[in-house]
């Protein structure tokens, strides 16, 4: 299994942008399907956005649309998550995920620790 290390979150007001980064270890990163999730006290973990190995294709949630954009760097072993115009409601632990499925897929194999991202009103 891959192993992940998410960075990048922290605290933000309303309207803001922040950019996570997800490090994997291993040499074959780029046969791996990556995701992040999020999860708010409370609430369910749910799916944030995808991309293929190559980052030809993506998919983001339709909550996040237009404001959050999925990237990956194969030779860096690295998956961004652009977030632009932050709102309250996105205040979650995100979470990066690993997978050799599809970017539709609602099960993932590994996991990193998680990285907080607080929007303030």
């Amino acid at each position: 299994q891959v192993q992940l290390v998410e960075s990048g979150g922290g605290l933000v007001q309303a309207g803001g942008s922040l950019r996570l980064s997800c490090a994997a270890s291993g040499r074959t990163f780029s046969t791996y399907i990556m995701a992040w999730f999020r999860q708010a006290p409370g609430k369910e973990r749910e799916f944030v956005a995808a991309i293929s190995y190559n980052g030809i294709r993506t998919r983001h949630a339709d909550s996040v649309k237009g404001r959050f954009t999925i990237s990956r760097d194969n030779a860096k072993n690295t998956v961004y998550l652009q977030m632009n115009s932050l709102k309250p409601d996105d205040t979650a632990v995100y979470y990066c995920a690993a997978d050799r499925g599809s970017i539709y897929s609602g099960s993932f194999g590994s996991w990193g620790p998680g990285t907080q991202v607080t929007v303030s009103s």
